[in-house]
């Protein structure tokens, strides 16, 4: 059987609230056990938790059944690639030694029949957005996250739910983001990429709730996720193609 790639991103477990994400998560260990049986690689892209900081005994409660079913897959040889986002920045060893998971703080490059990928959050990348930027070098400096540790994890995981609230997604009008195209920051970070090693087929985003595909060129393309609270939307990648699909299934 020929074994497949998956990506998805930005499934923001923990909000808005435990009951919409408990069922936000059960849908999505469905979509895993649909496509267990001819996954090779699983690459998920950041904000998977709304919310995630690693204390050394203690992590954040719940995510029971995603994270089981992670690590079954991962038992059965199937590789989990965990990416940062700007919602969960602060993976330690936790993740990497119960479930197997790979642990990616920046863009990765990988090829997958013979076809050259680049992939990332977004957070960050490309021009502009100096303030979020300069925050993020505070958030992931090492004595920051000493000093956060130093709280009560009832308090320190209480204050970080409470700013994530705040910056989430679902807190804003409910209107799917605006695309810029050509002025979009990804787009314009995708093209400087390009100029360097122009043999890249794929670049592939979370990060902006955005489900979209924009040409690049004749040979290269930008492929932005979407999202689990509103498309269910992934990328599976297979020999013959690279293409969005949704998961329909429900609770």
């Amino acid at each position: 059987m020929t074994k497949n790639i998956y990506v998805a991103s930005d499934l923001h477990l923990g909000a808005p609230n435990k009951e919409s994400s408990l069922k936000r998560e059960k849908i999505f260990v469905q979509w895993l056990e649909s496509i267990e049986k001819d996954a090779t690689i699983i690459y998920l892209v950041g904000d998977i938790f709304d919310f995630w900081f690693e204390y050394r005994k203690t992590v954040p409660q719940g995510y029971i059944r995603i994270l089981g079913k992670l690590a079954m897959m991962a038992d059965k040889g199937i590789e989990i690639h965990l990416f940062t986002g700007n919602h969960d920045l602060w993976y330690g060893e936790y993740l990497k030694n119960e479930i197997g998971a790979k642990i990616h703080t920046g863009p990765i490059t990988v090829t997958h029949f013979n076809k050259k990928y680049y992939i990332a959050h977004g957070d960050g990348l490309g021009p502009g957005d100096y303030g979020y930027k300069f925050i993020k070098k505070i958030f992931i400096n090492p004595v920051c996250q000493w000093l956060f540790r130093r709280l009560h994890p009832d308090t320190g995981v209480s204050i970080a739910d409470f700013f994530s609230k705040l910056s989430g997604y679902y807190s804003k009008t409910g209107k799917e983001p605006e695309f810029f195209g050509e002025n979009e920051n990804l787009i314009i970070h995708s093209r400087s990429i390009l100029k360097q090693s122009p043999d890249y087929e794929y670049f592939i985003y979370g990060h902006r709730h955005i489900l979209k595909r924009y040409t690049l060129s004749d040979n290269s393309e930008s492929i932005y996720l979407g999202d689990w609270l509103k498309y269910n939307s992934y990328v599976k990648i297979t020999e013959k193609s690279t293409e969005i699909l949704h998961y329909e299934k429900n609770i």
